[in-house]
């Protein structure tokens, strides 16, 4: 029966034992260098990720918060005296405008939240809204932005998610606490903020 010896046990054997034991401490070293390189690009990559699901979050932020001042206005028309409570949307609106981070714009998001759901609430107060369009239009498009909201928080969610477990697996915490990788904070909204808003109302 032919054997035929594998290529590693062909080259051991006609390479010296002196040079194959200079060979072997750099091919060790090669080789470990190749899965700290891999290792090292996952984290940037698993960053990037995270990164980039956070400006979706952002961006859909950004589009409801653009829908507010016509929202305001067209209530406003029918509901000039609930001063207090287009005070209130501004301001949250103002707040969540200069917020920067996670943290900060899901306390602030939390906030627009709730004033919205207390202006939808004087808005069901006045059924004849219904029957304007560009209100049908500002509720219809604030609707779908709160889904998407809702979507690129979850997506983000997860991202930071795997994220933060790979810094904090052996032996990726050593690379990230060598490169400075930090921890990202997730973007959350207690349940009852997030129900405050109601944006569908029944048909007159």
């Amino acid at each position: 029966m032919l054997c035929i010896a594998p290529p590693f046990a062909v080259a051991a054997a006609l390479v010296p034992p002196a040079v194959m034991g200079a060979i072997l401490p750099t091919l060790l070293l090669c080789l470990l260098a190749g899965m700290a390189i891999g290792l090292y690009n996952r984290l940037v990559r698993d960053r990037m990720r995270t990164r980039e699901a956070w400006s979706g979050v952002e961006v859909q932020l950004k589009r409801r918060s653009s829908l507010i001042p016509n929202l305001v206005e067209t209530v406003r028309g029918y509901a000039g005296h609930e001063r207090e409570v287009f005070e209130q949307v501004t301001r949250a609106r103002g707040a969540l405008a200069g917020a920067s981070g996670p943290a900060a714009l899901a306390s602030a998001d939390q906030g627009l939240s709730q004033a919205l759901g207390r202006l939808m609430a004087v808005a069901e107060n006045y059924p004849q809204l219904q029957a304007v369009r560009n209100f049908s239009q500002l509720q219809s498009d604030l609707s779908d932005t709160e889904e998407k909201i809702a979507y690129a928080r979850q997506f983000y969610n997860q991202n930071a998610l795997a994220y933060n477990g790979r810094i904090q697996s052996f032996p990726a915490n050593l690379f990230a606490n060598w490169f400075k990788f930090e921890p990202v904070v997730f973007f959350t909204a207690e349940e009852s903020a997030l129900q405050e808003v109601k944006v569908s109302f029944p048909v007159a």
